[in-house]
């Protein structure tokens, strides 16, 4: 059984150590961006940053028997604000056609949009590649993970949630849609901008025009990967979709990787959500898997979820002896619970 918890200063080292392997743009390979991520995400859950939807929350799952860390993910508050807008392209189509000479087109057209008082975003998902399958399955362990917490505190976060998939990129980490605006307008290289971005987006709003872009001018393999996703990101959204995430015709002005959303209210997870009593008895038994969690403001660690089956008796929780020494949690305390489907 693996414990999934708010990140600590103490595990720098995990994430290095992953960030080495994967070098992503949700968990890059430099040290000072780490720490920013665990200090942003100690003060989030402690409270310390008190406007709610300044909150960056990261979550780490670990096999605590071996002291590994196997995956990330993120949630944040609130993503685009008078500061650092939410910026996007919106797909649509437009027709034209000439009488003179009987010719009908149908273009894809990009329009840039910002948003300034943004969605909560779900994000920062990573998973060490030889963990990635198996009956663990900490990749939905880590994405469920999100929507458990987010139960739990509604008021601290937007009705609108938003999932930023990956597209397809080239072998060298190059994206087609970047190749054919963003670093014409910019002069940047895509992980260039991107890092850039995650600071200061003023660059973006200066350089690009406000005019509609036609996707017909851009290469043919370009046009292809718009709101398309990537092969390693088809499982998330496939699992997004399951619960109610729906393509927004948003892309990524970026990558051209499609935006998922969807209201908080249908999310069937969220739908699910219910909190009970923890019983006295134990239990070992088959029965329904779950996610269970428990929130502690002023503890080491301010937030602990397992992946457990359990067994109900009108609003008390059976929990085994593991999932019950993992949670710290005794009878009688209340626990949060989402469903594990």
């Amino acid at each position: 059984m693996l414990l999934l918890r708010d990140v600590a200063r103490k595990d720098l080292a995990g994430l290095k150590r992953l960030a080495k392997t994967l070098n992503s743009v949700n968990l890059p390979d430099n040290e000072k961006v780490l720490r920013s991520l665990i200090d942003r995400s100690t003060q989030s859950f402690s409270g310390k940053i008190e406007n709610p939807f300044e909150r960056e929350y990261l979550f780490v799952l670990e096999d605590t028997r071996r002291k590994v860390i196997l995956g990330t993910s993120m949630i944040i508050a609130q993503h685009g604000t008078k500061d650092a807008p939410h910026i996007y392209f919106a797909v649509s189509e437009a027709e034209h056609y000439s009488a003179s000479i009987d010719k009908h087109f149908r273009h894809k057209v990009l329009s840039i949009g910002y948003n300034y008082d943004g969605p909560t975003e779900i994000g920062g998902l990573v998973v060490d590649p030889p963990h990635r399958s198996g009956p663990e399955k900490p990749g939905k362990q880590l994405s469920y993970v999100r929507f458990l917490f987010m139960a739990m505190h509604r008021p601290d976060f937007r009705e609108r949630v938003l999932a930023e998939l990956l597209p397809p990129l080239l072998d060298d980490g190059r994206s087609l849609l970047w190749e054919s605006i963003g670093k014409k307008f910019t002069g940047l290289d895509y992980t260039e901008a991107d890092k850039l971005s995650r600071k200061n987006k003023e660059f973006i709003k200066e350089l690009f025009p406000s005019s509609d872009f036609y996707a017909t001018l851009f290469p043919a393999n370009a046009q292809k990967i718009i709101g398309e996703v990537g092969p390693n990101t088809a499982g998330v959204k496939r699992m997004l979709e399951r619960i109610g995430f729906k393509y927004s015709n948003h892309i990524d002005p970026f990558d051209g990787g499609p935006h998922y959303e969807a209201n908080m209210s249908d999310v069937s997870l969220i739908r699910h959500f219910r909190t009970a009593t923890l019983a006295k008895e134990e239990f070992s038994e088959e029965a329904t898997e779950v996610l269970v969690g428990v929130f502690r403001e002023g503890s080491p660690n301010h937030f602990r979820a397992v992946r457990t089956p359990v067994r109900w008796a009108d609003q008390d929780i059976f929990l085994p002896k593991e999932a019950r020494d993992l949670l710290k949690v005794k009878p009688g305390e209340r626990v949060s619970v989402i469903p594990f489907e």
